[in-house]
């Protein structure tokens, strides 16, 4: 079956036209140049603020008036590569080429940006079929969802009228999404001091794990390769002597990383035991991971002799405190849904810059006091051992209603089309449906979307089927509210 063959077919030829533009956070723009001009085509009204967010307003079918529904949806895709440490530029990134396999869409080595990508084409979709009946609708466009919610949190909300919305942030069709964790964006920084100094060079790798979103797999006790390298790095230290001179890992704050690297100095007479170590830090750590990480690889690779600008030894040790005490994974998992995480710390992203070392973090929870407690015990470990604190984001949680129209709506609409009721549930991860809540306090939201697996990373899959389903259910859902 070709791309062009699938249905239902306004969906996916948005999809694809959608995966063929470069989004990635930060480079919105020409997405939304293609929205736009879909919205001038039809002739319909919208508007497109100065941060790149949009609205677009579509009547009723049939001239029916009736309270608006708001559709929304965020246009850009975390992007990802092969190797996390290295990013290439926007510019010089390929457009995925898709394929499928089976019910599958994928995009060979990378993420295709399903994430986003199919809930805007859902929107387009909508508004450009007609013979549907539906409400009148507010389609709502964001920017820079992973840059800790950047667009809607600098958007003024208060051009939105409906006060019914439906989210398309979720990766399942079997689920409905009720609400959210709130996150917290910190950065550790620890001062450090270098010297020369002469010996063997080595880099470490850490390399093949799973990774995936904080938000999502972080229930899965995947690898964090940051981590995992201090580990290796403490385990090294306890049996030799040695230098560091280079520090890297990760992309993304909410990203688990999958591969990290550091570069060190050793005496010649020390090669064959370091080997030895790293081979035995392999072996121990592909034994705690194996029913986890299948492709889980760490190395050294010999530099040759040269010499190196280092890290005085007691800011070594600082920047190895720092990775063995900082808190990352699931911290508690919530009392009454035993399936959700409820408070959880992501050490996204680690680098050696010239006068410090730098973590960067990504602190979730649904209770807010839990949030904060975790970050301050990120501060006081920080700042222990002289470094600086610094919140660089923080959002709302999207919390629970216990009353809700459109839940009560959906319901039997899901009923019948699935022949089982919905699973209303919460996620860990952050939805820009928090910061919605928490500017509109009468919003009624709820989230859904077709199953996709492993988004945002290189395995990540789109279920052709699900996609229908979901259609199928999406339409039927406006035109019983349209009456409502």
């Amino acid at each position: 079956m070709e791309l062009s063959e699938l249905k239902p077919e306004l969906v996916f030829k948005h999809f694809v036209n959608i995966c063929a533009i470069p989004h990635g956070t930060g480079h919105t723009e020409g997405l939304g140049d293609y929205i736009e001009n879909i919205a001038k085509e039809h002739g319909f009204s919208y508007l497109r603020d100065n941060y790149g967010n949009m609205v677009i307003r579509k009547e009723a079918s049939g001239g029916h008036g009736g309270e608006p529904v708001v559709l929304q949806e965020h246009l850009d895709m975390m992007a990802d590569t092969d190797r996390s440490y290295i990013v290439l530029p926007e510019e010089k990134k390929k457009q995925p080429e898709l394929s499928i396999i089976d019910d599958y869409i994928y995009a060979r080595g990378e993420s295709m940006g399903a994430d986003g990508g199919i809930g805007i084409a859902y929107i387009l979709a909508l508004l450009e079929s007609e013979g549907l009946s539906h409400p009148p609708i507010e389609a709502l466009f964001t920017v820079d969802a992973d840059a800790g919610m950047k667009g809607v949190r600098e958007m003024d909300l208060s051009v939105i009228r409906g006060r019914r919305m439906i989210n398309f942030g979720h990766f399942d069709e079997r689920e409905i999404l009720v609400g959210c964790a709130g996150e917290r964006r910190v950065t550790c920084e620890v001062p450090v001091r270098f010297e020369n100094q002469f010996g063997r060079l080595y880099d470490l790798v850490i390399c093949g794990l799973k990774g995936g979103h904080s938000g999502r797999e972080i229930d899965m006790y995947r690898g964090n390769a940051n981590l995992l390298m201090g580990r290796l790095l403490h385990y090294i230290d306890l049996y030799m002597d040695y230098s560091l001179f280079y520090l890297k890992g990760g992309m993304h704050h909410n990203y688990i990383p999958r591969e990290a690297k550091a570069s060190i100095l050793i005496r010649e007479q020390d090669a064959d035991r370091l080997e030895d170590l790293v081979d035995k830090f392999n072996e121990a750590l592909i034994k705690e991971y194996k029913y986890i990480e299948d492709n889980l690889t760490i190395y050294c690779e010999n530099k040759d002799e040269g010499i190196a600008n280092v890290l005085t030894e007691k800011t070594k040790q600082r920047v190895i405190f720092l990775l063995l005490t900082i808190p990352d994974g699931i911290v508690k998992m919530n009392p009454t849904h035993r399936n959700i995480v409820q408070t959880s710390s992501n050490v996204g992203m680690m680098s050696l810059e010239r006068n410090s070392f730098v973590l960067n973090i990504s602190i979730r929870s649904l209770l807010s006091s839990e949030k904060h407690a975790l970050s301050d015990k990120c501060r006081f470990l920080t700042e222990n051992i002289g470094g600086t604190f610094k919140v660089t984001i923080n959002y709302h949680a999207w919390e629970y209603e216990e009353d809700s129209i459109l839940r009560n709506v959906l319901t039997p609409v899901y009923q019948e089309l699935f022949k089982r009721p919905p699973v209303f549930t919460m996620t860990h991860s952050g939805l820009e449906c928090g910061i919605i809540s928490d500017k509109l306090r009468d919003m009624d939201i709820v989230s859904i979307g077709p199953l996709i697996e492993n988004a945002n990373t290189d395995k990540e899959r789109l279920c052709i089927s699900s996609v229908g389903r979901v259609w199928e259910f999406l339409t039927r859902l406006l035109e019983v509210l349209q009456g409502i």
